[in-house]
């Protein structure tokens, strides 16, 4: 008799993470002939989640149950796998659309390069609220877990944040310099270089075998630290090409940061039906919200970035390759395990690019140096593609192990 097994890695939670390995599963023995085997009780490690939000997988929606599940059915297919209902259809179609984002943020600059007027609706204002949105998204999946996933690798997060915040704004001034950038674009540079880590690197940890627990909390520590350290390095080294407002990137980045991620994780912590709730529609709009948001930054100058694209596109290219590259060579010099290097390369190689653009718009008056911050967010998220997919093909000793 010909048999089928059938099996779906993935929980219905997908943002929660173990950081110990766990211990093999009791597998249940046949009750009676041709009956399923069930495996109960698997967590996975990683997300499969370009934005920090819930999301789940094709597989895991396919069953309500929480547990993964195998079976063996000599009709190929189970019967119990039935319609799916209209909130698993949002989800699926949510996972689609976000996972193809580095595709409609290069839409959204294309149409900005060439149609300008069509993001003549976009005020800073509302800027300001979509980016508020999508970090009160990332807020919902912080919990006490993600501390204790801190607390048990201190040596990897202490290191991946001294790296996030050295390697990136020194290669920026450096860069800057090399290429004897106009003081516009320096300056847009340099405070993408100071931003936090991006909101993307989950499932590009994932895809290239590295430690996604690190990577949600490498996330968290600088989204929430950005809040002093952005100001803090965008007034040191981009001071010298423009004047930078230190107290008001405070402010703003306290607005459009720190208060939308705190209100994200109470509301996870003590409104959970809330979040399950909405938590499908917030990885699609985090995408459209990016997406709109770099289009806008390029359609602002469009005329300009025609006449000297080249040279600020080597410069984002440049800066990006040099977090990538230093990230993971510092990281092993600094004596980290292989899924960890990786992780910490992804996490210092891809920033949060929009998070540059709201800050450009509102706190320096010259519109070009929010074009960088733009074309940061197509040419990071293109880089940690590729490198995952290199990366993917190797499985590090320790997986092996």
């Amino acid at each position: 008799m010909q048999t089928l097994i059938t099996f779906s890695p993935f929980p219905n939670t997908l943002v929660k993470f173990r950081t110990q390995p766990s211990k093999p599963n009791p597998i249940s023995h046949r009750t009676k002939p041709h009956s399923p085997i069930t495996l109960c009780n698997f967590q996975p490690q990683s997300p499969l989640n370009p934005f920090p939000f819930p999301l789940k997988s094709p597989q895991s929606r396919a069953s309500n149950a929480d547990p993964l599940r195998c079976g063996i059915s000599s009709n190929g297919e189970s019967a119990n796998a039935g319609e799916r209902s209209l909130r698993q259809w949002v989800e699926l179609t949510g996972e689609v659309i976000s996972t193809a984002f580095p595709l409609w943020v290069t839409i959204g600059c294309v149409l900005g390069l060439v149609r300008p007027s069509s993001f003549n609706w976009v005020t800073p204002k509302l800027s300001i609220v979509g980016l508020s949105v999508i970090m009160l998204g990332m807020g919902m999946t912080l919990t006490l877990d993600d501390l204790r996933s801190a607390l048990s690798m201190p040596k990897e997060v202490f290191s991946g944040f001294f790296l996030q915040y050295s390697v990136m704004p020194l290669s920026a001034f450096f860069i800057s310099k090399l290429l004897n950038l106009p003081s516009h674009y320096a300056a847009g540079l340099i405070l993408v270089g100071c931003c936090p880590g991006g909101t993307a690197s989950n499932i590009v940890t994932y895809l290239a075998r590295g430690n996604v627990a690190l990577s949600v909390v490498m996330t968290a520590a600088s989204t929430l630290s950005a809040v002093i350290m952005t100001p803090f390095l965008t007034a040191k080294l981009a001071g010298k090409y423009v004047a930078v407002d230190a107290a008001g990137l405070l402010m703003s980045t306290l607005q459009v940061v720190l208060f939308p991620v705190l209100g994200g994780a109470l509301l996870n912590q003590y409104f959970q039906p809330l979040v399950k709730l909405v938590s499908p529609l917030m990885p699609p709009l985090a995408v459209a919200t990016v997406a709109i948001l770099c289009g806008n930054a390029i359609s602002q100058s469009s005329s300009a970035i025609l006449m000297s694209g080249r040279q600020v596109i080597l410069a984002v290219c440049l800066l990006h390759a040099s977090g990538f590259f230093f990230g993971y060579l510092l990281a092993r010099i600094l004596g980290l395990d292989v899924p960890s290097s990786r992780t910490i390369s992804i996490e210092v190689g891809m920033q949060n690019s929009v998070l540059g653009v709201v800050l450009a718009a509102k706190h320096f008056g010259d519109p070009l140096t929010t074009v960088p911050c733009a074309v940061s967010s197509v040419c990071h998220s293109i880089f940690g593609s590729i490198l995952a997919g290199m990366w993917r093909r190797s499985v590090p000793p320790e997986i092996k192990d």
